[in-house]
């Protein structure tokens, strides 16, 4: 009895929580910060592509692998990777509910009256702008790149590589994953910058840092992104060693 009694204590409070406008930014703080840890490690991940296609695998590839094969055979194949993306979707669903729903009551509290904050920074004026073209991108980027469902290039379970070799010799490609990290960058910066503030963490005789870190922490991730499309497209990275490979092989043709 006393045992159910404070399991429905916690979730009350859980609830009040949550109802709560602190609760609702410290929902999005955290969640927040469980996504910023994943765009950094998936941002490391990418640059595995910088080592190019190799004699076999491409290192990327291997990477790749090893995410599915991780825990195993302790753990079902891909079960690590499954759970990572159950919590990511988790903490997605989280962030943007407790943002809407933040901007809906502080636009109420005001009558619907939009104020125009003085001093504001680009990347907070604009940050409901950048999450929704950031939501769009996973969307896309999913679909092209996991489940494989836009193949508008030659693409392969698997081939991590490949995919993104031919995947970023289309200019509109490298120039759709520039804008949207560009968008990562603006959302990442103003996300640091209103967590910490959330957590309590600011102070004002280190404020100045805070901003600095933040903005260069964007700035590393967007650099650290759209490094591996521009070289993909630039020629900087070869081509895979199957494609390589198959073209070697091709009889030259001369015209008489």
């Amino acid at each position: 009895m006393l045992a159910t009694d404070s399991k429905r204590a916690r979730r009350t409070g859980l609830r009040e929580l949550w109802d709560s406008s602190i609760g609702k930014k410290i929902a999005a703080a955290v969640s927040g910060a469980i996504l910023v840890a994943y765009v950094v490690l998936h941002m490391l991940g990418n640059l595995n592509s910088l080592y190019g296609p190799g004699g076999g695998d491409a290192r990327v590839d291997d990477y790749a692998h090893w995410l599915r094969d991780f825990g195993e055979p302790l753990l079902p194949h891909a079960f690590v990777l499954w759970a990572v993306r159950v919590v990511l979707l988790a903490a997605v669903a989280v962030h943007i509910t407790a943002i809407v729903q933040l901007r809906a009551r502080n636009r109420a509290a005001r009558g619907g009256y939009q104020a125009r904050r003085i001093g504001r920074t680009f990347s907070a004026a604009t940050t409901m702008v950048t999450g929704t073209l950031l939501l769009a991108f996973i969307v896309f980027h999913i679909l092209q790149f996991t489940t494989l469902t836009i193949d508008v290039t030659p693409l392969e379970e698997g081939a991590v590589y490949a995919n993104l070799y031919n995947a970023f010799q289309k200019w509109y490609f490298v120039l759709l994953y520039v804008v949207a990290v560009g968008c990562l960058g603006f959302h990442l910066r103003h996300g640091l910058w209103s967590a910490v503030q959330t957590l309590g963490l600011d102070r004002p005789e280190r404020n100045q840092a805070i901003r600095r870190g933040a903005g260069a922490l964007a700035v590393v991730v967007v650099l650290g992104f759209i490094l591996v499309p521009v070289c993909f497209w630039t020629g900087v990275l070869d081509a895979p060693a199957a494609a390589s490979a198959q073209a070697s092989a091709t009889p030259l043709v001369v015209n008489r």
